[in-house]
Order: C-alpha cells, then sequence, then structure tokens
C-alpha cells in the first residue's frame, strides 16, 4: 500500500472516529468493559508490524478517547474477562471466563464475487440462529449479532451460564451446529423428529434419489468406487434401490446392516458428506473453541473494507444489507488506480471499473483501498 493511500485511509478512519461523519462514533461498548483485553493494528507501511495488545480500559470515555487519537485501522477485544486484563503474560491476567462466540466467514464457504458471498454467509447465519434458538435451548434475546465489517458475522453468547465452559465443552456446542462426527447408526436408530436425525435423513434421501437417477454405468462406477463395495454388491443394490428409499422413510433402521448404505454414508465419501454439510451451519471450530479470543469490537471499522462491524438485532437481520447498512462513507468523488477489471455494488449501485484509474464515491474509493484492489491518486 503505497504512502498516499495509507494517508487517505487513516484521515477517512479519523474522520470517523472523531464524529465528523453522521451518524459515526466508537458506538457500542461490550459487557464489563473493564474486564476485557484489547488489541488494535494501524495503517503501516511494515507489512509486518504486528498486533498491539494486552491494553485495558477504565471507561467508554477512555476507550473513546484512545480511538480517536490513535486511528486503529483494527479493534478488537477479548471474548474472555480478566482480573487484569492489560498484564502483559497471558499467565497474569487471571482468568475468570469468556462469552461463547461463533464466527461466520464467507472465505471459508464459497469463492465468489463479494456480494455473493455476504449472501451466502447469510444463510449459513439463519442455520446457526435456528439451531442455537429451536435446539439448544437459547432465546434469540441471548444473541448478540454483528455484521464483521468484512465477509461475515459474529454470533455472541454472553450469558453467565456460559461463561465458564472449557475449551471441550465449546468444541461440542460448535460440532452440533456444524454436523461434525455424526454416527450412521446413532442417526438412523434414532426416534427424533427434528434435529440433525431428520437433517441425516434428508441428506441420505437426496443422496439416493441423486444415485436413482443416474445412467445405469455411472451409478455401477459410482457406487463401486465406494470403500468395500464390489461391483457385485453394487449392481444388486441398484436394483433394489426403490426399497431402500421406502425402508429410510419408513423403517430406517433395516438400513443398518446395508451395507452399501453405509458405505454412502461413509465420512470419506464426498457426495454424501456435501449433502450434510449443506444442511450445518459452517461456522469456523477455532473461534468458538477459544477461550481466550479477540474478536472485532462492534462500532468499529474493518481495516480490510472500511465498512462498519455492525450490531444487528435478530428481528432486523431480514432486511439487513452490508453493501448499504454497514457503509459509513459517502458519494463524494474520489480517484483510485485499480490493479484488474472488476464490477462491485455498494450503496444501490453497480459500479464497473476498469484497470488504472477510475473516479468512484468514496465509500467504494475505501472499500477498494482497504482491501488492496487499488491505491489511491486523488479527490475532485
Amino acid at each position: 500500500m503505497k504512502p498516499a493511500t495509507l494517508e487517505f485511509l487513516r484521515q477517512r478512519f479519523s474522520a470517523y472516529y472523531n464524529g465528523a461523519i453522521p451518524g459515526a462514533g466508537a458506538g457500542y461498548v461490550p459487557e464489563s468493559l473493564t474486564e476485557r483485553e484489547w488489541g488494535f493494528l494501524f495503517f503501516t507501511e511494515n507489512p509486518r508490524s504486528g498486533m498491539r495488545r494486552h491494553i485495558s480500559f477504565t471507561s467508554q470515555e477512555e476507550l473513546n478517547a484512545y480511538l480517536k487519537n490513535m486511528v486503529p485501522a483494527h479493534v478488537y477485544y477479548s471474548t474472555a474477562y480478566y482480573t487484569h486484563p492489560g498484564a502483559a503474560q497471558m499467565a497474569d491476567k487471571e482468568w475468570l471466563g469468556a462469552d461463547v462466540i461463533f464466527d461466520l466467514d464467507a472465505d471459508h464457504i464459497v469463492r465468489a464475487p463479494y456480494d455473493v458471498m455476504l449472501a451466502r454467509v447469510k444463510e449459513e447465519l439463519f442455520k446457526l440462529i435456528d439451531m442455537l434458538t429451536g435446539e439448544l435451548g437459547f432465546a434469540k434475546r441471548d444473541l448478540r449479532i454483528n455484521f464483521s465489517g468484512g465477509r461475515g458475522y459474529h454470533v455472541h453468547l454472553p450469558l453467565l451460564c456460559v461463561r465458564g465452559w472449557s475449551t471441550a465443552e465449546r468444541r461440542e456446542l460448535v460440532n452440533y451446529v456444524s454436523g461434525t462426527g455424526l454416527s450412521f447408526d446413532s442417526m438412523l436408530a434414532s426416534s427424533q423428529k427434528s434435529g440433525w436425525p431428520v437433517r441425516y435423513h434428508y441428506a441420505l434421501a437426496d443422496e439416493l434419489s441423486r444415485i436413482a437417477v443416474l445412467p445405469p454405468e455411472d451409478a455401477l462406477a459410482y457406487l463401486s468406487g465406494l470403500s468395500g463395495i464390489t461391483e457385485k454388491f453394487a449392481a444388486g443394490f441398484l436394483k433394489n434401490i426403490a426399497a431402500a428409499q421406502t425402508l429410510l422413510d419408513n423403517d430406517p433402521k433395516k438400513l443398518l446392516e446395508n451395507k452399501v448404505v453405509r458405505a454412502i454414508a461413509n465420512a470419506e465419501n464426498a457426495p454424501f458428506q456435501a449433502g450434510v454439510l449443506s444442511r450445518a451451519a459452517q461456522a469456523d471450530e477455532p473461534v468458538t473453541t477459544d477461550v481466550k479470543r479477540l474478536i472485532r469490537h462492534p462500532g468499529s471499522l474493518h481495516g480490510g473494507s472500511g465498512m462498519r462491524v455492525v450490531p444487528i438485532p435478530a428481528d432486523q437481520l431480514d432486511g439487513f444489507d452490508p453493501l448499504i447498512d454497514a457503509v459509513v462513507f459517502g458519494e463524494r468523488s474520489v480517484s483510485v488506480d485499480c490493479a484488474f477489471n472488476m464490477s462491485m455494488p455498494i450503496l444501490g449501485n453497480t459500479y464497473a471499473l476498469t484497470t488504472g484509474r477510475n473516479t468512484v464515491p468514496e465509500a467504494l474509493g475505501v472499500f477498494l483501498c482497504c482491501r488492496g484492489i487499488a491505491e489511491y491518486s486523488g479527490g475532485l
């Protein structure tokens, strides 16, 4: 990133934190502010510059003053609570517990244009909320949902009842929502009419239906390619696949000893596992299991996009559009040099950009510079 681009971004972020942009400011402050560790990354010409962390604040005013004076590119606070959050060594902080966090990042789910990625990760968010509230006993009022400012969403559970959970307990929770470690035997033997047994049933039913309509030679090649399945076994199964589908719907326990169905549902069989994954909420396991994680501060700006980390009430998610509602900069024209041709929607319009110099709204210019797609070349 060139010096002019760094200075442009610093000035625009400074305007945000110092309240020069309507609706801007530090915003939300997490529960128990004085027990949180804070960390910051800054705009710098040295790409190896690390995070400045082990910082604590005694009040919202102190935090706001830091943001105004230091103008960070990224702002994080700890999901954990500490007696001494500002201690330089983790062992000296005295851990008191941590919120449970789910991180949904489109980059781990799909590679596509930015707006498509944002739409896709929102689907995962709704699946996660449904599982947390419909199957795991949490209420919507318990959830703190934030758009990350980048490519996804964070769901916080800042509840006393989960604050002391160990890494193992948190792993069980994220394994459930992501469908990790499902057992063929327990899923087919279950009489449960909701949750993973039902999702697993539909994934297996879809896979059997897919196999049933394949050209016979393709279906035979697919089944005989499964571990432990000979061509003879595969051919016999294909002749009776309709019977297997009927059993799955009416008496799935009778399929427990079916060698071919078991092979189809094997964890190493990619087509079936893709069907299971499509019914899971693809949360980032290391974030949920980490009891000392730093997470983005709602109300701050994301230094990789220039957009705001936005807290969203659960009942307002349907209407939330990150490319409008998380954009804080406006339509003042700026000039940027783009590294390649691209198309980008923002603030309700779509902009076709070409390699080289382009005149764009400031909101788009900040986004492109933060992403490393363009360099700032002046205002108009």
